[in-house]
């Protein structure tokens, strides 16, 4: 299959066809997902709630999100990579945006960052885009705007809400940005927004109507501990969490009452390592 690049998202819209959007935080499940044919791996600072175990996205580094996208870039060979621009990595200065989108495409082999915010983003938007590094945008639900929201909550769901949100989506989409994350907003918002612009929107808890969805492949895939559930509007297409808790169990079984490694197993390591 041919190399998906940021151009194709947009005949992806014209067309009607729908894109489908996973995260990704190492080499492993990016090669996975590259293999089913993901068009898109999104490399989110939302490691740092499901991989580090913080509450927010807050606490992650750009150094981090560094090393997360390269190992990711190493292992997607047809999906295009995007990678989150971290809190504080591109708010102080317009400088500062280029040298930390600049890291991302140049150390981490990502092929398009994603900035989170509306109108107090454009400028940061504009810069890295004039660098000709493509941007993705994020509006509504912006978890790196937690503490303002006051948690994790719904978006525009008062008329005045949702203006302030689809003027946040067209601050974005003028200032250069080639599609825009729509998260945390009623359907009807979610639709209008797609509506409103030429760009794709990809919904994450924004209804079935923007171009396209993301999800994060840990809730996806029910990787997680015990209590941590996952956000409403997930769906989990697998629960590999009690798969891998079952088999840490029978592995420790085995181990404990001598039956592994068994004579089998011995037998074929041994003739593994010998001379053919």
């Amino acid at each position: 299959m041919d190399k998906v690049r940021v151009p194709h998202l947009a005949l992806m819209k014209e067309r009607g066809e729908k894109i489908a959007v996973l995260t990704a935080y190492g080499f492993a499940v990016a090669r996975l997902l590259d293999e089913a044919g993901v068009p898109v791996i999104l490399v989110g600072d939302s490691a740092g709630m499901v991989e580090a175990g913080w509450d927010t996205t807050l606490p992650v580094t750009l150094d981090e999100m560094v090393y997360h996208t390269r190992s990711v870039s190493r292992a997607a060979r047809r999906a295009l990579v995007v990678a989150d621009m971290p809190f504080m990595s591109y708010q102080v200065s317009i400088e500062q945006a280029r040298r930390s989108a600049g890291r991302l495409v140049k150390e981490g082999g990502a092929e398009a960052v994603k900035i989170e915010g509306g109108g107090n983003a454009a400028l940061a938007i504009r810069a890295v885009a004039d660098t000709d590094i493509p941007v993705m945008g994020h509006v509504g639900l912006t978890p790196q705007s937690i503490h303002r929201m006051g948690g994790f909550r719904v978006q525009g769901v008062e008329e005045a809400a949702a203006e302030r949100v689809l003027d946040d989506a067209r601050a974005v989409e003028e200032a250069g940005a080639f599609a825009v994350v729509v998260e945390g907003v009623p359907r009807e918002l979610g639709r209008r927004i797609t509506a409103a612009l030429s760009i794709p929107t990809i919904g994450i808890g924004a209804g079935p109507d923007c171009d396209g969805q993301v999800l994060v492949v840990n809730d996806m895939l029910g990787l997680h501990p015990p209590g941590l559930r996952p956000p409403r509007f997930v769906k989990r297409y697998a629960e590999l969490g009690a798969a891998v808790v079952d088999a840490a169990r029978r592995y420790m079984e085995e181990v404990a009452d001598g039956s592994f490694p068994s004579d089998e197993h011995c037998y074929r390591a041994a003739k593994a390592a010998g001379p053919e």
